[in-house]
């Protein structure tokens, strides 16, 4: 097994299960690997969990002191920034790509007859590069559609235009297949053939809404003329379109370089992201904490966080998208709000790195301090239900019964959102005859806060009844009418597979839907459930009790001792009441055996 430190163990608690890519550094703070992962929690994971066969491997672990990761929206989103992210620190253990590997990218070259090809190399001044793309088969999928539309040379041939004016040039066998136009001997004019590269060009920007209308149009003319072999070869070439034209959050339709911010807070801790995108790329990403002193907005806490952030990673890009305007003054920046589209994608995506990167805070802090978790989740609950006061104190009831029988309840405690057994309560029903949820909630509501008022005890902040609005109906009548006291009350519902799914407060009474995820919902459900489990153990106790009941019981005197000599002697109760006297006084001797033939006498003779 590896040894692991106690704060990268902590670090791989909170990793997510989901698409990325991490980083690992060394004391010194230096990226030593970048890597992707479907699942980040299990991949960086898998690397401390056994001891490995590569010696390249084991001196990779020895070495990680830290470790930092960017979630992203797929696996394939994770090829593109970890190519960039290797790109930009040249990490000592990443040897394959530091040798030369890189993802393909699409070149039209600075030519009079331009072509368009797929190249792993950059060269400077040889034409516009689009890309990287993060798996070759959008490349081949891109040039194949490229192709098919517009037929433009392939060959490597250095044509000119003079030479092409001159008749120096002949057709080779791609033009007989009507795969290229034929410039080379003037079939097309240079013209129609710059047509065809800027159309390339915007299929590759994924521009391509006018040429998917001139292809819907050219589909429809051939139907019509009932040339349908060929309206299908368009329509091919349509879904073709429609399917490069699907979009993923790191796309090429983003030009230029440009800073996205992602915002959050959490009491007087803000946190905030950035995500440094190039050429609709993520090429850097960073995210920071910050302590609010004084009373300062969060548009001045955003603002003094991107200058921070740009400060660290070294931006000077002019277009920057924040989820909403900050306090801040350069006029040399544009900032904006994306509202739709691939910008607004950047922005969830940011917002969703800084909603994680919180949530990693949080855990770690909660771990190093558990009252303090407990006290947040109680003010996240004040803050939804808008309490007066903080909920520290919450008691919960539940009843149970089977068709009126044995019905029972019982009232559980939280304090400081943990359970607080000494304090729970069991109530027998008394007043209620057959079944009746409400009425059993409204006794031993009742007997609760009596008994509470009476022995001048503190009573609680919040109620929660482990039902709907006909609960907390029962629970707020008995209070307000009976008792004259304004204890909140809510109700937790469930939805039509048994499964709690919202929070019920308020008159009218208002549903707060939750999220399984949330911890304050877990909190919900585990008082829910802990008043439940109370109930049903305290029933089940006194269903068990009436079902060993037996007629011996009802005779005063006769306890278990005496209850199991007369079963030894009898075998059965209607045996031992058609005994004689002699013979219950030889069983249980004088004074208690004639005391039992009284009694089944008394019995008999009714």
């Amino acid at each position: 097994m590896v040894p692991v430190s106690e704060h990268i163990r902590q670090l791989l608690r909170q990793i997510p299960e989901e698409p990325g890519v991490y980083q690992y550094f060394d004391k010194e703070g230096t990226v030593i690997y970048v890597g992707k992962a479907k699942n980040l929690r299990r991949r960086v994971s898998s690397y401390f969990q056994k001891e490995h066969e590569w010696l390249k491997t084991r001196q990779l672990v020895r070495h990680i002191a830290d470790i930092r990761y960017v979630v992203v929206p797929s696996e394939q989103d994770a090829f593109l920034l970890e190519n960039n992210l290797i790109k930009q620190y040249q990490p000592h253990y990443n040897i394959l790509l530091k040798d030369g590997k890189s993802y393909p990218s699409i070149c039209i070259t600075k030519e009079p007859f331009p072509r368009v090809f797929k190249t792993r190399k950059i060269l400077k001044n040889a034409g516009e590069y689009y890309g990287p793309y993060s798996y070759g088969n959008t490349v081949d999928l891109v040039l194949e559609l490229i192709h098919r539309l517009c037929p433009i040379r392939t060959c490597q041939m250095p044509l000119i235009q003079k030479g092409v004016e001159d008749g120096k040039y002949k057709v080779c066998l791609k033009y007989h297949l009507h795969t290229c136009c034929g410039i080379c001997e003037r079939k097309v004019s240079k013209e129609r053939y710059d047509e065809y590269i800027e159309m390339a060009r915007k299929i590759i920007r994924g521009d391509a809404r006018l040429l998917a209308r001139r292809l819907q149009q050219r589909m429809s003319e051939l139907s019509a003329s009932m040339r349908y072999e060929e309206a299908g070869e368009v329509k091919s070439q349509l879904e073709m379109l429609d399917k490069f034209c699907s979009k993923t959050v790191i796309t090429n339709t983003v030009s230029g370089d440009l800073d996205v911010f992602g915002y959050t807070e959490e009491g007087q801790n803000i946190y905030v992201s950035v995500l440094h995108v190039h050429n609709g790329s993520i090429v850097q990403g960073q995210t920071v904490s910050f302590r609010r002193q004084l009373q300062e907005s969060k548009e001045e806490m955003l603002a003094m966080a991107m200058h921070r952030l740009r400060e660290m990673l070294g931006c000077s890009t002019r277009e920057v998208i924040v989820p909403f305007i900050p306090d801040l003054f350069d006029e040399n920046l544009h900032v904006h709000i994306a509202v739709s589209g691939d910008r607004k994608r950047l922005l969830d995506l940011a917002m969703k790195n800084v909603a994680q990167y919180k949530d990693d805070c949080l855990r770690q802090a909660d771990k190093l301090n558990p009252d303090q978790r407990c006290m947040r989740l109680l003010g996240q609950l004040q803050s939804l239900l808008k309490l007066p006061t903080l909920p520290v104190v919450i008691d919960s009831f539940d009843n149970s019964n089977i068709q009126g029988s044995d019905a029972v309840a019982g009232c559980v405690v939280f304090r400081k959102a943990r359970p607080a057994k000494g304090e729970y309560k069991r109530f027998k029903i008394r007043s209620v005859s057959g079944q009746d949820d409400y009425a059993d909630m409204r006794e031993i509501v009742r007997r609760r806060y009596t008994d509470l008022l009476d022995e001048n005890k503190p009573l609680p902040d919040l109620i929660i009844a482990d039902g709907g609005e006909g609960q907390m109906n029962a629970i707020r009548e008995v209070l307000e009418k009976q008792l004259n006291l304004n204890i909140p009350v809510a109700g937790l519902k469930k939805d039509d597979k048994h499964r709690t799914n919202v929070l019920l407060y308020g008159t009218p009474v208002h549903e707060y839907g939750m999220k399984v995820s949330d911890e304050l919902f877990r909190l919900l459900v585990q008082i829910q459930d802990e008043v439940h489990r109370f109930a049903i153990s305290y029933h089940k106790q006194k269903r068990s009790k009436s079902q060993i009941h037996s007629e011996f019981d009802d005779i005063k005197g006769v306890g278990e001792v005496s209850k199991h000599k007369l079963l030894r002697h009898f075998h059965s109760v209607a045996r031992a009441k058609s005994a004689s006297s002699d013979e219950l006084r030889q069983v249980l001797g004088n004074s208690l055996g004639t005391k039992v033939y009284e009694y089944f006498q008394g019995v008999l003779s009714l």
